[in-house]
């Protein structure tokens, strides 16, 4: 067992399960960037609640949110972790893995700085349908995230996550990789998203999604939102022409996803709003 505080054997443990045979495909890396996507993205900055501190996904009432539906695949995969390494709270380890796995993937290195506590009840659990729905347009996604106290710049710098992953129809009903390399940071989603066709159809599960002319990548209707707005249409062009930028912007805002809603003591732990937490129960 390492000692407390060696966040270097816990990213090498993260490092040894990102390989997954049989498993979307091959990697547990972009699910885990889900989860700590989500786990920060409750954040409301109007109320000053939500966010990744708590680990609050681990109580049922954020974990059946829609949302985050197959995120408790992440969670098992991290699972182990936690029993190796018993003394990094859930919160810390969820949003380090997500960092761990981009760097992995290819993509930058992302400050992270733990001190995060997990909340020993759910009465801090953040209201659902605070996530974003693919299902919607461009005001939905502004309502999203300007309340966590993004700009259009940031958003769209967000959207490039869609450079990993998948979607699954028995999960969010959209179907498909958004790129032909699902497990490979990069900025191929908004290349893909300029200079592909896209033509709307309906998921194996009925949904309204984008596929391009062979039906092998797809769209949401959020991701075919930022060509359709002028202002966010301009950054996905400066990203699909300039990689480099792309993963500067992208460090920044991820890095700022994953800190929104936490106050450090004097200790550098995150400390839990008392207040806010007796007002709920």
């Amino acid at each position: 067992m390492s000692k407390e505080g060696d966040y270097a054997a816990v990213a090498e443990a993260i490092r040894k399960i990102i390989p997954k045979e049989g498993y979307d495909d091959g990697s547990a890396g972009p699910v885990l960037v889900r989860l700590a996507w989500h786990a920060s993205g409750t954040y409301d900055k109007a109320s000053d609640t939500g966010g990744s501190n708590g680990a609050t996904m681990r109580y049922k009432l954020e974990a059946d949110d829609g949302a985050n539906s197959g995120l408790e695949y992440a969670r098992a995969f991290l699972e182990p972790i936690k029993q190796q390494f018993p003394w990094i709270s859930y919160a810390d380890l969820w949003t380090f893995a997500g960092t761990v796995a981009l760097e992995y993937m290819g993509g930058p290195k992302i400050q992270w700085k733990p001190g995060r506590v997990d909340y020993a009840d759910d009465s801090n659990v953040p209201p659902n349908g605070r996530l974003p729905d693919g299902a919607q347009g461009a005001d939905h996604l502004r309502h999203i995230f300007y309340r966590m106290g993004f700009n259009d710049q940031e958003i769209v710098a967000l959207s490039g996550a869609h450079n990993l992953g998948r979607t699954h129809a028995n999960r969010s009903g959209f179907d498909g990789p958004w790129v032909p390399n699902p497990t490979r940071f990069s900025n191929t989603y908004f290349k893909l998203l300029l200079n592909e066709e896209w033509y709307e159809g309906k998921s194996p599960a009925g949904v309204r999604q984008f596929y391009d002319e062979d039906k092998d990548l797809m769209m949401l209707p959020t991701d075919m939102a930022l060509i359709e707005d002028p202002k966010f249409r301009s950054w996905v062009e400066k990203y699909a022409k300039d990689k480099d930028a792309f993963y500067e912007d992208f460090a920044k805002v991820f890095a700022k996803l994953l800190e929104l809603g936490i106050k450090r003591g004097p200790d550098g732990k995150a400390v839990v709003n008392v207040l806010k937490a007796e007002a709920k129960l």
